[in-house]
């Protein structure tokens, strides 16, 4: 009988131990790895196409589009076009018309007063190349790449104002600007 004694009262020492034992740490679930979110869907833009494209309109386009995926979605250029003047790999800009000009039609390849070319209308800030920007009177090759600078960063011009951001082009060029330039 003692020995049960002994052995009953052995198993409740044991008992109260196991009870009173801190629990060992819990261990954190391992880490699953996180799951790439998904790729932000692509903002529209909405782009006019005209001139010397199959077919004249406005398109959608996706963020970051260039000028050639505008023109493909007009169908592409007709054989009456003069895409030397079109700079195809600039960026597009939402609300921004793109025109491609027919051969022969005088195109906007020299900025209007220009020496020796005929007034052919403003200069898009949006898709004029740095050549054209260059022959703007007062415009370098320096002021011209800080042009194309900012309308890659900011996603064109929303209007000729906004040229006042543009490093080297103050209240006095802007003025001799704003009637030879246009969004």
């Amino acid at each position: 009988m003692v020995a049960a004694v002994v052995v009953v009262v052995a198993l409740a020492l044991a008992g109260r131990m196991l009870l009173l034992r801190p629990s060992p740490p819990s261990v954190p679930p391992p880490l699953r790895p996180a799951r790439a979110s998904a790729p932000a869907k692509p903002t529209a833009l909405y782009v006019d196409v005209v001139g010397a494209v199959r077919r004249p309109g406005l398109y959608r386009v996706h963020s970051g589009a260039r000028v050639a995926d505008a023109l493909a979605h007009a169908g592409g250029a007709t054989r009456k076009a003069d895409l030397q003047l079109v700079n195809l790999a600039a960026l597009v800009a939402d609300g921004e018309q793109v025109v491609v000009p027919r051969r022969g039609a005088g195109g906007a390849t020299a900025a209007p007063g220009a020496p020796g070319s005929p007034s052919t209308g403003p200069v898009h800030l949006n898709s004029a190349t740095l050549e054209q920007l260059d022959a703007l009177p007062g415009v370098g090759p320096v002021t011209a790449q800080k042009i194309v600078d900012y309308r890659t960063q900011h996603g064109g011009f929303g209007s000729v104002d906004e040229l006042d951001a543009v490093p080297g082009i103050g209240p006095a060029r802007l003025a001799d600007l704003r009637s030879l330039v246009a969004p």
